[in-house]
């Protein structure tokens, strides 16, 4: 048991837990992504970190969502995984000084941020679906679906122009 947290007994109270640490990962992406988006010199990668923080923000309402409906209180459970993730994102983008490779840098950033979100409301759905709470678990693959696309956004725009760009320095 965790200093001011209560032993996780039920597959109810490791959901709250797993929504607390989600709902936390979720403000820190929103903290974190308009650093992202000035750091990105590619006009496409910018409007795509704009609009997933307005998508982010949504996520971060939809998650208030859940926890009423859930009869939980919003509360932030720090989560380790994003805390790491975004200080590895951090770390790689301030050692690149050629704008081209740091957009391809910021890209693979985003997808691990990404990665985690999917793994993380694929659980919470699952999780969901098992206690009967499928009102919740319908809210959460929506962002689970927003989180997908995001994903493929991402993947298109480097494998299209990114990754190009940040090869044609290097050769």
């Amino acid at each position: 048991m965790g200093l001011f947290t209560k032993d996780i007994e039920t597959l109810d109270d490791l959901f709250i837990t797993k929504l607390q640490a989600i709902y936390y990962a979720e403000h820190e992406i929103a903290e974190a992504l308009p650093k992202m988006r000035e750091q990105a010199t590619s006009p496409e990668l910018r409007a795509g970190f704009e609009q997933h923080l307005t998508e982010t923000e949504g996520q971060i309402s939809r998650l208030e969502r859940v926890f009423d409906m859930h009869g939980s209180e919003p509360r932030q459970t720090t989560c380790a995984a994003i805390d790491g993730i975004i200080k590895a994102g951090d770390t790689v983008a301030g050692n690149i000084a050629d704008r081209d490779v740091l957009d391809a840098a910021l890209t693979a950033a985003a997808q691990m941020v990404e990665h985690y979100e999917i793994a993380q409301y694929g659980t919470l759905i699952a999780w969901a679906r098992e206690l009967g709470r499928e009102d919740c678990a319908r809210l959460l693959d929506e962002t689970l679906a927003e989180e997908k696309a995001t994903d493929e956004k991402l993947t298109r725009l480097a494998e299209s122009r990114i990754n190009r760009r940040a090869e044609t320095r290097a050769a």
